[in-house]
Formats: structure tokens, C-alpha cells, sequence
């Protein structure tokens, strides 16, 4: 006679629901300590990992398989960790990178996010926070590249430039692509959208990172500042990106919609 306990069991063996993908996550450090303290930490949390001692061989991973994100060490032997996230954003703009590192100076952290870097954690770290900003960036990734606000073919049209959220891209006129982390173009992008809407800090950050947002991420009035930075003439004076005194911020310049 067939129990309940087995019925269950079985039922669940059919029933059992399909499991995402785990994300494909590489290390880059050439501290064998750290590669293997990392890797433990992330393949307990369900992702799979990949380790690399320097840019060669991360190189090499990258172009065998597929990888999501890497967390990159800043000062590794050979071409160091900025260098290579630079190169990336042009050659895998669809790899997320955080930048892991032992310097702590403001400068170091402002370059490597300005340069492309998804998010920046230093060194020590508290691994749960390091597996907590990963699926941060991810999900923020997910969501973005996910939106249906808009058509795929829908360009948003502002002064010189032109944002393609199908392509993630924000083409300057006569300049090419202005480089953009994947929180800045979904702050823009949410910006962009609502114009000429004043917008919260709380509004902008559920529209930019979805209602999961994780309390490691940056700011947005530093998200806003980066952009500012990338776009505007003047950065003291914006011209696009407003700040509306104890409201938020409003993307005050003219907006076309273009079908391509």
C-alpha cells in the first residue's frame, strides 16, 4: 500500500519547478586567499564561479563561456583592474563588474565606477554583503534589460544625444556611445521617461532598482551626479537634470520619441 509520504514525494518529484540559471560569476585577484574565500562564499549562495589570477586569464574565461559578472580586483599584476573594466565596457558592455579592492581612497572608488563599474566594495569584506551587492547588480540588470515601458525600437531624443533602451545605450551626436554603469542608464532612463515629472529619491529608486532594493546601493544623488557629469556642459549648472529643492529631481530639458 502506497503511504502519503510517498504520494508527496512523488507528487514533488513531478511537480518540482524549473530553477533559474545560476548566475556565472568570475573572480579576478591574484590573492589565491581571497579567490577561493570568494568562491566559497558564492557557490554556498547557488552561483556559479569561475577564479582568475590576472586580466590574461580572465580574458581567456570570458571569451570560452558566458559570465555575468566578475568581481575584479583592482591592483592585480599586469593590466590592472581599472584598465581592464574600461576595455570592458566596450568589448562586453553586457558583464557587470564590481570593483574589490584594499584601497579605500574616495578618488579610487570614483574612478572605477565612472570608468564603468557596476558597484565597489573594499577590502575587508563582510561576504554577505558581497553576495548581497551581486544580486543587486544583477537584478538591477534583469529589470532594466526586462522593461516593457517602452517600445524596443523607441528612442528618447534630448539635446545631442540619443538613449535606446533596447540597446542600453546613450549615443552622443558626433561622439559615439557615452559609457554608462547599468544603475545610471536605468536612473536616466526612468528620468528620461517621466519628464517634465518631478520625481522622489524614493520614486527614482524603486523605477531605477525595482521594490527589492538592496540597502549596499549607491545613492542616488551620487547615481545623479555621475550622470550629470557624462552629460552636461556644466555639471554645477545642469541643464537636463534638475534638482527640485526638498522634492527630487525633474529632467527639465525638451524629450522627442522616436520610432526606428
Amino acid at each position: 500500500m502506497v503511504t502519503i509520504a510517498e504520494l508527496e514525494l512523488a507528487a514533488a518529484a513531478v511537480y518540482k519547478p524549473c530553477m533559474e540559471p545560476s548566475p556565472a560569476i568570475l573572480i579576478v585577484d591574484d590573492d589565491p586567499d581571497i579567490r577561493e574565500l570568494v568562491r566559497g562564499v558564492l557557490e554556498r549562495s547557488g552561483m556559479q564561479v569561475s577564479t582568475a589570477q590576472s586580466v590574461a586569464d580572465a580574458e581567456a574565461i570570458v571569451a570560452a563561456g558566458q559570465v555575468d559578472l566578475i568581481v575584479l580586483d583592482l591592483m592585480i599584476p599586469g593590466e590592472d583592474g581599472l584598465s581592464y573594466c574600461r576595455r570592458l565596457r566596450t568589448s562586453a558592455p553586457e558583464i557587470a563588474v564590481i570593483m574589490l579592492t584594499a584601497m579605500a581612497e574616495d578618488v579610487d572608488r570614483i574612478v572605477g565606477l565612472e570608468i564603468g563599474a557596476d558597484d565597489y566594495l573594499g577590502k575587508p569584506f563582510n561576504p554577505r554583503e558581497l553576495v548581497a551587492r551581486i544580486k543587486a547588480v544583477l537584478r538591477r540588470r534583469t529589470v532594466t534589460a526586462a522593461s516593457p515601458a517602452a517600445p524596443a525600437s523607441l528612442t528618447y531624443g534630448f539635446g545631442p544625444f540619443r538613449l535606446r533602451p533596447d540597446q542600453m545605450a546613450l549615443i552622443e551626436e558626433g561622439g559615439g556611445e557615452i559609457v554608462l554603469t547599468s544603475g545610471e542608464f536605468a536612473l536616466l532612463l526612468a528620468l528620461v521617461e517621466r519628464a517634465p515629472r518631478v520625481l522622489s529619491r524614493d520614486a527614482l529608486l524603486d523605477l531605477s532598482r525595482g521594490v527589492n532594493t538592496n540597502p549596499f546601493d549607491r545613492s542616488i544623488d551620487s547615481q545623479i551626479s555621475r550622470i550629470r557629469r557624462k552629460i552636461e556642459t556644466d555639471p554645477r549648472q545642469p541643464a537636463y537634470i534638475k534638482t527640485v529643492r526638498n522634492l527630487g529631481y525633474v529632467f527639465a530639458a525638451s524629450v522627442t520619441r522616436e520610432n526606428r
